[in-house]
């Protein structure tokens, strides 16, 4: 998967840099985005409410950084869900909470919805970094 920034389209997996790592949502219009947490934007840093999906706008979701879509190799395209059942699914899920920084996070959130199976790539490398860290040789 490749990521650049674009004209976004209704189902597109979307994200944001956030300091060190990225945040993602599903755009579904101007007005809606879904994500799982809350917009890196200073009114919701000393939220005490756990994490929950959401829908926000654009703005809200991009808090002044510029996004990017995903754009799927053929394999990644074969198996991702058409945009109606993307939206569908993200949708079904808004108000759903149990966020886990590294078991169930907005990067899970979104592959679960686009492609059937949570799956997050930052969680990988950091523990591939630690496991060859860790490794005794």
């Amino acid at each position: 998967m490749k990521w650049a920034p674009g004209q976004f389209e209704k189902g597109d997996m979307i994200r944001i840099k956030t300091g060190s790592f990225y945040h993602y949502g599903i755009f579904v219009s101007e007005d809606e985005v879904i994500q799982f947490g809350y917009p890196p934007l200073p009114e919701y840093k000393d939220k005490n409410d756990p994490p929950v999906v959401c829908a926000v706008d654009i703005d809200v979701f991009c808090a002044g950084r510029i996004a990017e879509r995903a754009e799927y190799d053929r394999r990644e395209r074969k198996t991702a869900r058409r945009p109606d059942e993307i939206v569908a699914a993200a949708r079904s899920r808004i108000g759903e909470g149990g966020y886990n920084i590294l078991h169930n996070n907005c990067e899970h959130f979104v592959t679960g919805v686009v492609f059937g199976v949570p799956r997050c790539e930052q969680e990988e490398k950091v523990r591939r970094k630690w496991q060859e860290a860790h490794t005794f040789r």
